[in-house]
C-alpha cells in the first residue's frame, strides 16, 4: 500500500472577486514547481478544477487541485525549495507573489484520498 500512487485534493476558498488573480499567481509560480516534480517522477499528475457554475449556494471551495503522488514517501519529500531556486532567480518577486496568493485565501485544506473499487 505504501508504494502505490496517492491522490490528494487541495481545496481553496478564495475571496470573492479574486479567483482570476489567484489562478494567475498559481499558474505562474506554483504550477511550474509541480510540473518540475512530474519530470522527476515525484508527482505523476496534477489537475486544476473550478466549478462550472456558481453552485448550490455552498461556498466551500472555488478552486480544487488534485495531485497524484508517486507514493506516500513522495508526499513526505521536500524538494520544492531546490526547484524554486532554479526556476525563480528573482526570489523577492517570487516570495511577494506567493504571499499575495495566500493573502487572497479565506480557507485552504488538503484531503488525501483513498480509492475505492
Amino acid at each position: 500500500m505504501a508504494d502505490r500512487p496517492v491522490t490528494a485534493a487541495y481545496f481553496y476558498r478564495i475571496r470573492w472577486g479574486h479567483v482570476d488573480e489567484w489562478l494567475e499567481l498559481y499558474e505562474r509560480n506554483h504550477l511550474p514547481v509541480l510540473k518540475a516534480q512530474i519530470e522527476t517522477g515525484r508527482i505523476l499528475e496534477t489537475r486544476t478544477f473550478v466549478p462550472r457554475f456558481h453552485g448550490d449556494g455552498r461556498a466551500d471551495w472555488n478552486v480544487m487541485v488534485t495531485i497524484t503522488w508517486r507514493d506516500w514517501a513522495a508526499i513526505e519529500e521536500h524538494s520544492d525549495g531546490e526547484i524554486v531556486r532554479r526556476l525563480y532567480p528573482d526570489r523577492d518577486r517570487f516570495r511577494a507573489e506567493e504571499q499575495r496568493r495566500f493573502e487572497l485565501l479565506d480557507a485552504h485544506w488538503d484531503v488525501p484520498l483513498e480509492e475505492r473499487a
